[in-house]
């Protein structure tokens, strides 16, 4: 009888137990139902998978500059800020005092398809032997930092390295398992100009020699991917078209920014046609990016700017007042033009997805070379950076973005 009673109590005991398995199960089967049915008529915002082959190829006709930020504190940032030793102080905003970090957190998420997880060894490893280059302005030097932060984490330290080389305008970080090499050539206007020095081109005017750019474009033919910009030098109303060289010529025509541009992507696309082999070099060029000067642009009263901004502007298809839209139209029409010729230059459109984030820029911190004045100190509207971008930050997304490019047609 006692032994009857034991036995009982056992099976009383497992069958507790089981129960309260199947209980689980059951609560959480039905909690999973209740979180797809919240989200059932909402985008598809899920985390993005980690890549592969079949991923790239699959993002092909997907236009991965229609979307929507996403706050995603799980997935980004994808590296920190004081474990990249390349970054300098202009984009260490953390560093230099800045204290919120929810700019950091935000996944562009495009409308008809997911961007794959970000994984730097398998990037790397994708990119084998592979030289790519950043040419342009300081835009594209903030965004060939952001490549160079995202993917050097995962190499071990005595096989990279970052150096300027001598006597021209080129930085170049190695990756020397992988045969990487990342660069960046300072060619703010792209042809010669007066504002070729990579660290001292402060200039009130603007002077380029339309028929030079081999002295630039020497250091860029044997490139596997070419990424170039030019936006932000041609903000001037009006420039100097030099003929002849800058030593000996005084004879000059001065045009708008809009005709100078015309030329130059000219003399660009001309170059660009006959020297580079497009079976080998895969080329792509940065659309510009907005600069958030204007506080009036997303309703802030006074003359407000991106300083103390700490949240993306969430007005569907919101522009700020700063961008040129003409110097855009420049752009498309000279890579039209060059794909007729049958050379294909990928337009990576980024303008939309920045016009939304006001939160994105150092503003007051970073690292400023000259002294500010007193003027300036006594009221930090006048001298907020509201141009380039903190990292890590925004231009993590446009890698993410151009990366997708490069991989799907890598073999």
């Amino acid at each position: 009888m006692e032994k009857k009673r034991r036995m009982v109590g056992i099976w009383d005991v497992k069958h507790m137990f089981e129960s309260s398995i199947i209980i689980f199960f059951i609560i959480g089967a039905l909690a999973t139902t209740a979180v797809y049915y919240v989200n059932s008529d909402e985008q598809d915002t899920s985390l993005p998978v980690t890549p592969s082959v079949n991923v790239y190829e699959s993002l092909n006709g997907c236009d991965l500059f229609s979307g929507k930020w996403v706050y995603d504190n799980e997935s980004y940032p994808l590296y920190k800020e004081a474990q990249c030793p390349y970054l300098p102080g202009e984009f260490s905003c953390g560093q230099y005092g800045r204290t919120d970090f929810k700019y950091q957190q935000w996944r562009w998420q495009p409308n008809g398809c997911n961007l794959p997880r970000f994984d730097a060894k398998v990037i790397l490893r994708r990119l084998r032997g592979k030289r790519i280059i950043f040419v342009g302005d300081s835009v594209n030097r903030n965004q060939w930092l952001s490549m160079v932060c995202m993917l050097q984490s995962v190499i071990p330290l005595g096989l990279k390295k970052m150096q300027k080389v001598a006597n021209v305008s080129l930085f170049t970080f190695k990756a020397f398992e992988y045969n990487v090499s990342i660069d960046f050539y300072w060619a703010p206007l792209l042809v010669e100009s007066n504002a070729d020095h990579p660290s001292k081109h402060k200039r009130i005017d603007r002077v380029i020699n339309i028929q030079s750019i081999e002295k630039h474009a020497k250091n860029w033919v044997d490139a596997d991917i070419l990424v170039f910009n030019s936006y932000l030098w041609w903000g001037t109303p009006t420039l100097k078209i030099l003929y002849g060289s800058f030593v000996d010529s005084e004879k000059y025509n001065i045009v708008s920014n809009h005709d100078g541009y015309k030329m130059v992507l000219e003399k660009w696309s001309n170059w660009l046609a006959t020297h580079i082999d497009h079976k080998r070099t895969q080329s792509y060029f940065m659309s510009m990016t907005a600069t958030h000067k204007r506080g009036i642009d997303w309703g802030m009263q006074g003359d407000g700017n991106c300083l103390n901004e700490t949240e993306p502007v969430m007005k569907d298809n919101f522009w700020e007042s700063g961008s040129d839209l003409k110097m855009m139209r420049i752009l498309e029409s000279t890579l039209d033009k060059l794909k007729a010729r049958g050379v294909n230059v990928q337009l990576v459109n980024i303008t939309q997805l920045t016009q939304f984030r006001k939160d994105g820029h150092p503003s007051i911190h970073r690292m400023f070379y000259s002294t500010l004045k007193a003027k300036q100190l006594s009221n930090p509207k006048r001298y907020a950076d509201c141009t380039h971008w903190c990292l890590p930050g925004v231009p993590d997304t446009w890698n993410e973005l151009i990366l997708a490019y490069i991989l799907q047609r890598l073999k």
